[in-house]
């Protein structure tokens, strides 16, 4: 059973966030804002009352190494978001994992998340958005926190030119009487209409276990306006963190 907050649960968006001129022109027909993956953070823009997006894990890895051994964790997290109307958007969020280390094998369903977004419309080439979710102890017993976690994050994006991007993104997760936070920061590149990369870096301070950071990359490719494949990778660079951590993903828009 996890006694910290878990980061890697809420890694997505940054990169996504950034709707580069190039591949948001292909979806714009579509009125598809972009994805909340790949990369830390969310995406600071919400969808349109009744559309849907469907982001999936196929899977994520994360590898940690401490005096007491390794463990590698694969999880396959599904994230539904539903536009509301009026800047907001509800998400519905679980996983199934797989986690092995000394010798001992789980696997299981995560705990569920519920979460709201705003994000006012773009001005200009800035860009902001809040999130707030709580995460409930319905998951299998490897995989369950031992109490509700709420999270409360903001993002911000600068389009810097026609390719270019740039990202904030803040974040403290608060379980029981004890906060977590994280800083993330990260730079994002067209390098044709539907193919971006990015790289990032966060840190962070983890109740229970101190300070860490990371540094990380990843490609997007929006396949149709609809469905986009992603892949990225991220390493620790100091204290409470995973040592690597990778994954591939895919996401889907179902709007009008």
């Amino acid at each position: 059973m996890r006694e910290t907050a878990d980061f890697s649960r809420y890694r997505r968006g940054i990169g996504a966030a950034l709707l580069l001129a190039g591949f948001a022109a292909s979806a714009a027909a579509l009125d598809n804002p972009g994805y909340d993956r790949p990369g830390l953070g969310f995406t600071p823009a919400v969808l349109g009352a009744g559309d849907v997006t469907l982001e999936q894990g196929l899977p994520d890895w994360s590898l940690s190494r401490d005096d007491s051994g390794s463990s590698a964790q694969y999880t396959a997290d599904s994230l539904l978001r539903l536009g509301i109307g009026h800047a907001l958007e509800l998400q519905f969020g679980s996983s199934y994992n797989r986690l092995s280390g000394g010798g001992a094998i789980d696997h299981g369903r995560g705990d569920s998340t519920l979460a709201v977004k705003f994000a006012p419309p773009a001005r200009g080439n800035f860009s902001w958005g809040l999130l707030g979710s709580v995460e409930f102890t319905d998951g299998a017993r490897a995989f369950r926190n031992p109490r509700r976690q709420y999270l409360l994050g903001a993002a911000f994006n600068w389009q810097l030119d026609a390719r270019n991007g740039a990202a904030l993104y803040l974040e403290n997760v608060r379980s029981g009487a004890r906060d977590s936070r994280q800083l993330a920061v990260n730079d994002a590149y067209a390098f044709t209409p539907r193919f971006f990369g990015y790289v990032e870096y966060d840190v962070m301070d983890v109740a229970g276990a101190g300070h860490g950071s990371r540094a990380g990359a990843g490609l997007a490719w929006m396949l149709t306006p609809r469905v986009q494949l992603d892949a990225g990778m991220r390493h620790r660079l100091g204290g409470a963190a995973p040592t690597w951590e990778a994954g591939l993903g895919v996401s889907m828009y179902f709007g009008r």
